[in-house]
């Protein structure tokens, strides 16, 4: 039995559903294609950026070397000679990437980002450092100068690369806590690597903040700015090239 006219038959009601899936699975493929360029995108975009914000962070910024002869001055004065200006370069590098006028989110202020309460400690402690003023480039690098000498003479290590290490751990984070993790590390006079990864009981985010802190600061910045002065974990050949960073134990390249 022929089914009325205008009534299709079950061979073209099925033809049509066929059709209806084959062209809902053509267009859930093409969404699949844009979907997957549109990602590809993305993460060349965010490739880019990270890839981008690392090369400027590994150059010297132009408004660096305004402050060289200064940094130089207030390093020698405090350290001697051969004080390690590289070091000290570096780590500001890292605190403001020399921006006299930097401001963190916790309320840390100029070059070395001193907290309030700090450089009001610091220039009780020290007559050149009395005005108190971190918003002023001169006064914030004395004030980093003294503070990581400071820091320094109160910490034993293996080597100098890890007793700058520790001291720079100190600056970020605090000594009493470069302490703890000392006593509770199996080679207390190592840091980076070793001491340094140590959780003696901060927040997760704070560790990986402060045992990234000494790391970056000698093994990432400090071989920019040999040209400035000597390190204390990497070296300079003088016929040479500079010839290579302290591995993350403290020791010698």
């Amino acid at each position: 039995m022929n089914p009325p006219p205008g009534i299709p038959t079950p061979e073209q009601l099925q033809g049509l559903e066929d059709y209806h899936r084959t062209e809902a699975e053509l267009m859930r493929s093409e969404f699949r294609f844009i979907g997957a360029v549109l990602l590809t995108l993305l993460l060349l975009v965010v490739s880019y950026s990270v890839f981008a914000g690392q090369a400027y962070a590994a150059e010297i910024p132009p408004q660096a070397q305004q402050h060289k002869r200064t940094l130089k001055r207030e390093a020698q004065r405090v350290w001697g000679l051969q004080a390690p200006v590289a070091t000290f370069a570096a780590q500001i590098h890292q605190e403001s990437r020399w921006r006299a006028d930097a401001r963190s989110p916790v309320g840390a202020v100029g070059l070395t980002q001193f907290m309030p309460a700090t450089a009001q400690w610091i220039g009780g402690m020290s007559p050149d450092l009395a005005e108190r003023a971190p918003l002023n480039p001169t006064w914030a690098m004395r004030a980093l100068v003294v503070y990581d000498q400071w820091l320094w003479l109160r910490i034993k290590a293996e080597s100098d690369c890890d007793r700058m290490a520790f001291a720079l751990s100190a600056y970020n984070g605090g000594l009493g806590w470069v302490y703890k993790r000392q006593k509770l590390s199996a080679a207390p006079g190592l840091c980076m690597g070793r001491t340094c990864d140590i959780n003696p009981g901060v927040t997760p985010a704070s560790q990986r903040e402060n045992a990234h802190y000494p790391a970056v600061i000698l093994l990432t910045f400090e071989p920019l700015y040999l040209g400035w002065g000597p390190g204390s974990c990497t070296s300079v050949d003088p016929g040479g090239p500079n010839t290579g960073v302290a591995d993350a134990t403290g020791g010698n390249p």
